[in-house]
């Protein structure tokens, strides 16, 4: 074989090589970012509206197929998803990603607290839900000392805040209220229209959530919070580093 034919078939040689190798990592992009957009993403908390529930640093997975099976990125495409095989909506309780009705930018991570249909109101920092109040139990010391030790954050302040277990249709969670705070302490009451929800924040009195910007749009969520995979945090402020493996596989509800 002459030196021009060995490099004639060095040439085609990479060349396949390169085909080869660009195709399996294009299939490879295709498939994660098929995933990303109908099946799982992973989010970072970045806020402490969620506290107790969602730590600032609490790295979680979102279901995206937990409403409905979706057309791979339609809601990257269009302004909403669009579903081939619908599922029951959000339920009351549920820990929903949404895109912000204001910025749709942004994403917010709220618990569903009322359905269509609902009518929503707060009197002195108790939910009630079509007239009926939300049944609050106060923790008990030892139980709020466990839970405030793990919150790495000194404007939580112990003085200041109560947990409850909340309960929603027979679930319950954990919410935390503050009773120095009066600025959301009452909400009138508002029903709840077509298509969308009313959503709120673990951390009552922390949280920019329905209470000031309105419902948000079932074209608007991309899944429900399913699981904690991974907990950390650096506070550059106070060059602090918070690692906790306690909470990975932590299921949310």
């Amino acid at each position: 074989m002459s030196q021009a034919e060995t490099a004639t078939n060095s040439n085609k040689s990479k060349k396949k090589w390169i085909i080869e190798n660009v195709t399996s990592l294009g299939l490879a992009l295709l498939l994660v970012f098929t995933i990303r957009s109908s099946i799982v993403e992973a989010f970072k908390i970045p806020s402490g509206s969620m506290i107790p529930t969602l730590l600032i640093g609490d790295h979680i997975f979102v279901n995206k197929f937990s409403y409905g099976i979706k057309l791979p990125f339609s809601d990257w495409i269009l302004d909403h998803p669009i579903y081939l095989i619908p599922r029951d909506p959000p339920k009351r309780g549920d820990i929903i990603v949404f895109t912000f009705p204001k910025d749709e930018s942004l994403y917010y991570i709220k618990r569903v607290v009322g359905v269509p249909g609902d009518t929503i109101e707060v009197r002195s920092k108790v939910l009630y839900i079509n007239g009926k109040p939300a049944e609050q139990q106060k923790f008990k010391p030892e139980e709020s000392e466990k839970i405030y030790n793990s919150l790495d954050d000194p404007k939580y302040s112990r003085t200041n805040l109560d947990l409850y277990h909340e309960k929603i249709d027979q679930l319950e969670h954990t919410i935390m209220i503050d009773h120095t705070n009066f600025w959301a302490e009452n909400h009138l009451p508002t029903t709840i229209p077509a298509d969308h929800l009313f959503v709120m924040g673990d951390n009552r009195d922390f949280s920019n959530d329905s209470r000031f910007w309105g419902f948000v749009p079932f074209k608007n969520i991309r899944g429900k919070a399913m699981v904690i995979w991974l907990s950390w945090w650096f506070n550059f402020s106070e060059s602090q580093y918070y690692f906790r493996p306690s909470r990975i596989g932590t299921l949310l509800k």
